[in-house]
């Protein structure tokens, strides 16, 4: 009788398409749940920046990046000049490049879901896709995620902008709310992945930027991060090359 061969560890569950659209759904949730007052906190901004209620969708579809337009928010408000957006916001949104190394894009097989894919690669969708076992994740399951973060942060919006028409008075603080989110989804990632090294590498690029760049201390932040990550790989890879060769 022929033997059947093992699946490979890497191989996606066989689940129907439903199944892993209710998955990347239920995937979304948690990071929803900081998405959606996001967005609510993007449209107050607007509103009391005095700017029209249509900038917060606009906003919402033409750049999909919570930090970055929060940033735009403030600058087209004080009107400032197309050179230092176009700055603002290749710094910002440089970190999206690294994203790519790890992403499984891959997975999406249809052309236009992959070019959506790409452009929905936000810091939310790609923490929630880190901390699922390679195991479990499909291309249906990850685009229906990175769907539904934008139905939170494009519906969240829209409520601020109903929220802040009938607040008389501005509300403070409404900055800290992005902060607050990517703390959360940090300490969640390191605790789901036990990244404990990963988490003293940032500290050390972080401090290293703040000391040695701090006019951009982030962009030297991700680029010292990085080359320490690429260190740590390539050591672990010579540690367990050193193991199975003692083995």
């Amino acid at each position: 009788m022929q033997q059947l061969e093992p699946a490979p560890a890497h191989a996606v569950p066989s689940r129907s398409r439903q199944e892993q659209v209710a998955a990347g759904i239920g995937d979304s949730v948690s990071a929803g749940l900081g998405i959606f007052p996001l967005g609510i906190a993007l449209g107050l901004l607007v509103v009391q920046a005095g700017l029209p209620w249509w900038l917060t969708p606009a906003l919402s579809l033409a750049a999909f990046a919570g930090s970055l337009e929060l940033l735009l928010v403030g600058m087209v408000a004080a009107t400032a000049p197309l050179v230092a957006v176009a700055i603002t916001v290749f710094v910002v949104n440089f970190r999206h490049v690294f994203y790519a190394f790890s992403f499984p894009i891959h997975l999406v097989r249809n052309r236009f879901a992959r070019v959506y894919s790409v452009y929905a690669m936000i810091d939310e969708a790609y923490a929630v896709s880190a901390a699922l076992p390679p195991a479990e994740r499909s291309g249906p399951r990850l685009i229906t995620m990175q769907i539904a973060s934008q139905v939170y942060w494009v519906g969240g919006g829209l409520v601020g902008v109903a929220v802040g028409a009938v607040i008389p008075g501005p509300i403070k603080g409404l900055e800290f709310a992005l902060c607050a989110l990517f703390t959360v989804l940090a300490l969640d990632a390191c605790r789901s992945r036990r990244e404990l090294p990963s988490v003293l590498l940032a500290a050390i690029a972080v401090g290293g930027a703040l000391l040695l760049v701090p006019e951009v201390a982030l962009f030297g932040a991700l680029l010292a991060f990085v080359v320490l990550l690429l260190v740590r790989y390539r050591m672990a890879r010579r540690r367990e090359s050193t193991e199975l060769a003692h083995a």
